[in-house]
């Protein structure tokens, strides 16, 4: 059973594509995003799935790839087109590569024309193609920089995407209104670009018209690309706190596994945010926690001492996710969940005050 996750970053309005094994639980992510590196790897984690490759379609000029910092966590192998021209790619993809996953795989077809290196991956069994900026959803990619070649590009759709079954469903590196993917069916008759009786000539006509602002983000996304993402002093920051190894759910919710806070109670403030039945109830609580409950924390939040970040908790880490919510309203941003909550606390026999053995 393939496992298919498609995903979104509403900065670039990037498209990111999670395909895994769901027998041997190994992955691949299509055309990452370095802002998004965080969330990517906690849906791996909660799914259970290994990353073997993290592959872009092409060179991509409106975002820096996520690829390196995948890499750099998972230990993932980064691929792209031979014709890319980038430093640090593991693996150069000619066309009809395969990108193997478990049983599964990607065929690598060359679909030139946005840019030079430009790839489509197409699933094994053809129902699925991610065709990067070749094919856009009643578009396609511009041909007016990064090697552009609009008559390449109508080759490339014509010979290598087009003749996919017309049941094939295509799923794009982006897309600005909210549409989520097409068919071969749909781009081969309502493309306004290629579609119908479009000629290579018109579509020429078309492209060479355009007339499109150059890309804002250019400047600062090619360089890094050309290094797969690589920060030039290989400085990272991934967003996340560094007051403790702090993990971010793909809920977004930051957390902290109880055995750090077992080791650091003195460093932080536990904020118990259950009623006082439960406070003194049979899970007890954690020495020294500060009480006061999720219903009205909003305006009790002075009541917090600021000189130390705060650790949530709750009996399963559901309430005490909406407590961080409204610390981060309150200016407290050093505070993160306690992962399990006094269920996980219990379970694992560490000291609480009172509850019942």
């Amino acid at each position: 059973m393939l496992i298919f996750r498609q995903l979104f970053d509403q900065d670039s309005s990037t498209f990111t594509y999670l395909l895994g094994d769901s027998q041997t639980r190994e992955a691949v992510i299509i055309d990452a995003v370095f802002e998004q590196a965080t969330r990517d790897r906690a849906l791996l984690e909660e799914l259970g799935l290994r990353l073997m490759h993290v592959v872009d379609t092409h060179c991509h000029a409106d975002h820096v790839t996520g690829a390196w910092l995948l890499k750099h966590h998972l230990g993932a192998q980064i691929g792209l087109s031979r014709h890319a021209g980038v430093d640090g790619a593991d693996n150069e993809f000619m066309h009809g590569d395969h990108v193997k996953f478990g049983s599964r795989y990607l065929e690598v077809r060359e679909t030139p024309g946005h840019t030079s290196g430009c790839v489509t991956y197409v699933l094994d069994d053809e129902t699925l193609a991610f065709t990067g900026d070749a094919v856009l959803i009643r578009g396609c990619g511009r041909t007016d920089f990064q090697q552009g070649d609009p008559s390449a590009l109508y080759r490339s759709i014509q010979t290598q995407i087009l003749v996919l079954p017309e049941s094939t469903k295509l799923y794009p590196a982006h897309d600005y209104r909210g549409i989520t993917m097409t068919s071969v069916a749909e781009e081969k008759r309502f493309n306004p670009r290629f579609g119908g009786q479009i000629s290579e000539q018109d579509f020429v006509g078309y492209m060479n018209n355009l007339g499109l602002p150059h890309p804002g983000q250019i400047d600062i996304a090619l360089p890094a690309n050309m290094r797969c993402g690589r920060p030039e002093n290989d400085e990272i920051d991934d967003g996340l706190p560094t007051w403790a190894p702090v993990k971010q759910t793909f809920a977004g919710v930051w957390e902290v596994d109880p055995q750090w806070l077992v080791e650091h109670l003195k460093d932080v403030v536990v904020l118990d945010v259950r009623e006082a039945d439960e406070y003194d109830g049979p899970l007890g609580h954690i020495p020294d926690a500060v009480h006061i409950p999720l219903g009205s924390l909003a305006d009790r939040t002075d009541e917090i001492s600021t000189d130390r970040p705060v650790v949530t908790v709750c009996r399963s880490a559901a309430r005490s996710a909406q407590a961080i919510v409204l610390l981060k309203r309150a200016g407290l941003s050093e505070s993160a969940n306690l992962s399990g909550g006094m269920l996980r606390w219990r379970d694992r026999g560490y000291v609480v005050i009172g509850g019942v053995n």
